[in-house]
């Protein structure tokens, strides 16, 4: 039989190892589809050009550089271990790799890796994993029913987290699909994950995957699976709410009334709060197929990330059919401090000022309005000149330059007659600047919006940071 590059084709994108091939200088040249369903891609044409450094995988990538070099050189390697990371986690791989040749000259390589960390934590006996789901909680789904006995348990669960792997989610959803059945597809992202694994270390960074796993799996009860799609990001496969009206009331208890999100988890040197922004869409009422399904859930993630994080957000064609990614996903914040800086170099005064910044500011920051203190401890709204609230003990409340907080109640103790103006007019989680050029202060910024639980990130600070000081110059 002759090898035809229709038939290499076929037998390297059957091939359960990721397979790659790269030019003399380590740049991608290509990648057979195992890869690309590894790290998620649609296609090889995010990675044909660059090499592993440029795509970010490695944390120490030196290693990884000079062995392709020795390979280069004319080296082969077998079945070396390594580390790289996937959507925010680091896993284990074992590769292989050899020159390619062109006559006598090397002009690049083929490799291929398999996973290995769930084989290594099996080995290992990882003390820390849990079971969520057993054969006998699986067997209720038709899917899980027909293989359980074929393919082993520790297969088909991430072995950390005790729930389904990205694998068997994934495959699951492409079953219910095939064969008609409606379910309720959402992606659940947990907020500030690598803050908890920098500040209190990677195993608090495990007991908060296995805890929100397994109180989202309680919450969802009988008629539902979760799987971990990888890193911090879960899913959940709903076959029960689907009405958009049931999919609202089964969030609102996730998010007020379970065991799983906006939670505190005690670790040995510290604590933290525990929160997540979902995105949720139906088959086959929002899509009839998979890519359109997974992608609307995708921007319904990034919607509700706009948004403040720390919230669901669920599809609604009337409302989020025309919604591109890109206008979800932020540009950079140089770019727009420096169209901010354009924008009020030709505004005079600070009202004017805040009156022309203000339109940007409601699709950065997802507010509705903008707040000054002045000297005077007066509380005035850049929209409503009736507004007029007293704020006079602010000061007492900013102990830095900057305050953020997810609800107004740790202004109670500290500064009680502003906490009693925010919640008399609505507000809730809020965002306050303080302005004084390094002396005492001769006012405040107040970014403040009516839902609680609002998580202020650090580019969203950063801007109006930077606004403080342009207005500072007024």
């Amino acid at each position: 039989m002759k090898m035809t590059e229709e038939l290499f084709d076929s037998i390297i994108n059957t091939s359960q190892d990721c397979v790659f091939w790269k030019d003399s200088e380590r740049r991608f040249l290509g990648v057979n589809q195992a890869f690309l369903d590894y790290y998620g891609f649609e296609s090889a044409d995010v990675l044909v050009g660059k090499t592993d450094e440029d795509m970010g995988w490695h944390s120490d990538p030196e290693p990884f550089k000079r062995d392709e070099q020795r390979v280069l050189a004319g080296r082969s390697t077998y079945k070396v271990q390594g580390k790289c990371m996937i959507r925010g986690e680091e896993r284990d791989i074992i590769a292989s790799k050899r020159p390619l040749y062109d006559g006598d000259r090397i002009v690049g390589l083929v490799g291929s890796f398999v996973d290995i960390t769930d084989v290594l934590r099996r080995r290992n006996g990882l003390d820390s994993a849990q079971i969520v789901y057993t054969i006998e909680k699986l067997r209720k789904f038709r899917y899980f029913d027909r293989i359980v006995d074929e393919i082993s348990l520790d297969e088909i669960l991430d072995p950390l987290t005790g729930v389904l792997s990205r694998s068997y989610s994934m495959k699951f959803v492409n079953n219910l699909i095939s064969e008609g059945i409606p379910f309720t597809f959402t992606m659940i992202d947990l907020d500030n994950f690598k803050h908890i694994n920098d500040s209190f270390g990677h195993s608090a960074g495990d007991q908060v995957l296995k805890a929100v796993s397994k109180g989202i799996a309680e919450t969802a009860g009988e008629h539902g699976l979760v799987g971990r799609f990888g890193g911090d990001e879960l899913l959940l496969i709903d076959l029960r709410h689907i009405g958009y009206d049931q999919k609202e009331a089964f969030f609102e208890k996730l998010y007020a009334g379970s065991v799983a999100l906006r939670i505190t988890m005690d670790f040995d040197t510290g604590s933290a709060l525990v929160t997540a922004t979902s995105g949720s869409a139906s088959f086959p009422a929002d899509a009839d197929n998979f890519d359109e399904l997974f992608d609307i859930i995708d921007k319904m993630l990034y919607l509700g990330k706009g948004k403040g994080r720390d919230c669901y957000t669920v599809y609604n064609e009337g409302m989020h059919r025309d919604l591109e990614l890109v206008r979800i996903t932020k540009k950079g914040m140089f770019p727009e401090m420096q169209n901010m800086r354009l924008q009020l170099r030709e505004v005079k005064g600070l009202q004017a000022k805040l009156a022309a910044v203000l339109p940007r500011l409601r699709e950065l920051l997802q507010i509705e309005d903008l707040y000054y203190v002045g000297a005077d401890g007066r509380m005035k709204s850049v929209t409503d000149p009736a507004f007029d609230g007293d704020a006079g003990d602010i000061a007492d409340l900013m102990e830095e330059d900057i305050f953020a907080d997810r609800a107004p109640e740790r202004a109670e103790k500290a500064s009680p007659v502003f906490y009693r103006t925010l919640t008399e007019n609505g507000l809730a989680s809020a965002l306050i600047m303080r302005f004084g050029n390094g002396g005492p202060a001769s006012g405040y910024l107040v970014c403040a919006v009516r839902r609680s639980f609002r998580i202020w990130q650090d580019n969203e600070c950063a801007i109006l940071y930077y606004l403080t000081g342009l207005l500072e110059q007024e």
